[in-house]
């Protein structure tokens, strides 16, 4: 074993530590475990042990000794003293948040470590850190972008940022063009120049490279490293290195961030703080934004989170003084928001040729095109039509392995499920009674991409230019950024896409946006539905108007059947205030979150039957354990899509008014859990407990 390998243990000589090593859930081990080294070993410090068959990465930790007699315990591989250990804070991270999402500490511990990492021995990683310090010791080129003068609004929030107890995470909330981020630039040289470091999160990968470029050019000379799952392996080793070594000095990136191990760290931002891409939706089901807040009073760290529509948790904690507001309430340059038209389409003609655009719409992105400014429309649906169907015989398509339609997607003549990854060509007649007019239903961004180029033909024939974004035309390497450098260039008349394009992205020409269908979410049974819709109007509506050249004529149209909406009403003034108030006043009087704290048991099984029986045997379980008198437990109930790649899914709720009962109940409850699976009487494939749920 090559690396910093250690002797044969002596009886006399060897030390036990603990070590924390990734094992799978169902295993049920919840803390570290018990090794012999041959020296004492300073907690966080890497090593490679072996468990079972296998020799595997863990970590030293500070805990309380095993009851195992010493002459049972293996003596660890190596120790991996090329780098120095994880610092203490790093580990109570990692260990609050082992805890309260309730997950083994070696789980979260060594999944939150690079992959790379976990295959290297000291040799290896010894030769990896010299090509590191090797690179980084080329001299930055070319000067510093200078900081623009700041606005009255921008000044004001940077002032009272100087101002505010360092232990007060700080909520900004400014409207869509209200320059956020050069708040953020402000913060983070703030914190560079006291020789700490900042770390910048985005919710989506996409996001990334433009901010890392506002970054760089406006910190020339400083080391900035990007962490996030695009990058390759070796990519994402070296920037957790640089960082974990205080050799970085910003790192930007998605939530698998937040664990980044930074000596030196002084600032925190989380942008777009409200969007649900910041929870972990597998393993160990995480909030980043929330985890962000508490790393940051761990490390003596501002936490600043920015959105123009916060999450509610997030706004009624600054209502109750735990966070402190500040405002940015008007757009950079004197730019206006855009006017909100609603179009009732009760009101429109019936007979548009199976077109989802009403004349109205059609006739102002024509108006768009003939000034040479650009059209956003937005379609939160990608592939062609949602389903295929037989009129004859009432086929559509559906999944054989999932309770899902498969999605017709035209380019490529397929019907693929979203959920499961099942494809197969386009059938030439119905399966079922052969008939050969089978015909979509509904629509996606391919298909209103179509209609477009039709309904917006010149008198020649010639159809607009028009780009379409979304997961299907980005999925090559690099093609994001060439639509997008298009757009900006203005080398596109009409944007077509998914919420991809309604976040972040600074569309200078774009005057009028577009959302098509949005009135799905305004009766869904998740009661954070018409929180998503609203922020999601929001940024789309966003995207237009930013520059002050074009603001005075910047719009968002809305089609809807339901023009009266409260929802709209808000959106029409952007009042965001209002709509929270609303809201908020709702969830208190239905006791839901932030008034109520939450728990999801889900449960997986081959049949519905088994996975209810396990949930059903969990709640009997639940009613004798210590705090369960401060806890509800609901019914058992399918998930929306009940059936993904033929495994059947429920789902269990728990509610508490208290989220310190909450926790101490899940303490108790846990464990149980994990010997109600090993008793064998259940045939579940997995269970999983997620706290804080977000779809429910």
């Amino acid at each position: 074993m090559a690396g910093n390998c250690l002797p044969p243990r002596s009886v006399t000589t060897a030390t036990r530590v603990q070590i924390a090593v990734e094992t799978p859930q169902h295993a049920g081990l919840d803390r570290t475990l018990d090794y012999l080294s041959d020296r004492p070993l300073a907690p966080g410090t890497l090593v490679r042990v072996p468990l079972g068959k296998r020799e595997l990465l863990g970590v030293v930790w500070a805990g309380e000794a095993g009851e195992r007699p010493s002459d049972e315990l293996k003596p660890i591989k190596a120790a991996l003293d090329e780098l120095p250990p994880l610092d203490g804070a790093w580990r109570a991270l990692v260990t609050f948040a082992s805890g309260y999402y309730q997950r083994s500490l070696g789980e979260l511990a060594l999944s939150v470590l690079p992959p790379e990492l976990h295959k290297l021995d000291g040799t290896q990683l010894a030769l990896r850190l010299r090509k590191l310090h090797k690179a980084l010791s080329a001299p930055a080129t070319g000067p510093a972008e200078p900081a623009p003068p700041a606005s009255p609004e921008q000044a004001a929030v940077l002032a009272q940022l100087e101002g505010l107890p360092v232990d007060t995470p700080v909520l900004l909330h400014g409207v869509t063009g209200s320059g956020k981020t050069e708040v953020y630039l402000h913060a983070a040289a703030h914190a560079l120049e006291k020789g700490r470091q900042a770390l910048v999160l985005v919710p989506e990968i996409n996001l990334t490279p433009q901010l890392e470029a506002r970054f760089a050019a406006r910190f020339a000379g400083r080391r900035i490293v990007s962490l996030h799952s695009g990058l390759t392996p070796a990519q994402r080793l070296r920037s957790w290195l640089a960082a974990h070594l205080g050799l970085a000095d910003l790192v930007l990136g998605t939530r698998l961030a937040v664990f980044t191990p930074l000596p030196r760290l002084g600032l925190v931002v989380v942008d777009e703080e409200h969007d649900p891409s910041y929870k972990q939706q597998e393993g160990a089901r995480y909030s980043a934004r929330d985890l962000a807040v508490y790393r940051g009073r761990l490390q003596g760290a501002r936490v600043l989170l920015g959105s123009a529509t916060p999450s509610l948790e997030s706004w009624q904690r600054a209502h109750e003084g735990r966070y402190r507001r500040l405002a940015l309430p008007s757009r950079i340059g004197g730019a206006a928001l855009p006017r909100v038209r609603l179009v009732d389409m009760n009101q429109q003609p019936k007979d548009r040729g199976g077109s989802a655009l009403s004349p109205p719409l059609v006739a102002a992105i024509r108006e768009r095109i003939e000034r040479g400014e650009q059209s956003l429309v937005f379609l939160n649906r990608r592939g062609y039509a949602p389903v295929l169907h037989c009129a004859d015989c009432g086929w559509k398509s559906g999944c054989p392995h999932c309770s899902a339609w498969r999605v017709f997607h035209k380019l490529d003549r397929s019907l693929r499920c979203h959920h499961c990854g099942f494809a197969e060509r386009v059938p030439r007649a119905c399966p079922d009674c052969g008939n050969l007019d089978i015909a979509p239903i509904g629509r996606g961004t391919e298909r209103l991409e179509e209609q477009l180029a039709v309904l917006l033909a010149d008198a020649q024939g010639r159809p607009p230019r028009i780009a379409r974004i979304d997961a299907d035309s980005t999925r090559l390497k690099g093609s994001l950024e060439a639509q997008l450098g298009a757009v900006h260039a203005g080398e596109v008349d009409v944007l077509v896409g998914t919420q991809m394009v309604t976040k972040g992205h600074d569309f200078r020409r774009i005057t009028l946006v577009a959302a098509v269908n949005p009135d799905g979410a305004l009766f869904s049974s998740d009661f954070r539905a018409p929180e998503r819709l609203f922020a999601l109007l929001m940024q789309a509506g966003g995207r237009a108007g930013r520059s002050a050249e074009h603001a005075r004529q910047a719009e968002m149209w809305v089609q809807t059947w339901h023009p009266q909406h409260p929802l709209y009403a808000a959106l029409k003034r952007h009042d965001f205030a209002a709509f929270a108030e609303g809201q908020l006043k709702e969830r208190e009087a239905a006791g839901l979150p932030p008034f109520a704290h939450l728990a999801m048991l889900r449960a997986d099984a081959k049949q519905a039957e088994q996975a209810q029986a396990f949930l059903q045997a969990a709640s009997e379980l639940a009613a004798g354990l210590p705090g369960a008198d401060a806890v509800s437990v609901y019914a058992p109930v399918p998930l929306p899509v009940a059936r993904v790649a033929g495994v059947e899914r429920m789902q269990m709720l728990l509610e508490s008014a208290s989220r310190p009962a909450l926790q101490r109940f899940l303490v108790h409850w846990v464990p149980a859990l994990h010997g109600l699976r090993r008793g064998g009487a259940h045939k579940v494939l997995r269970w999983a407990i997620d706290v804080d749920p977000l779809a429910i």
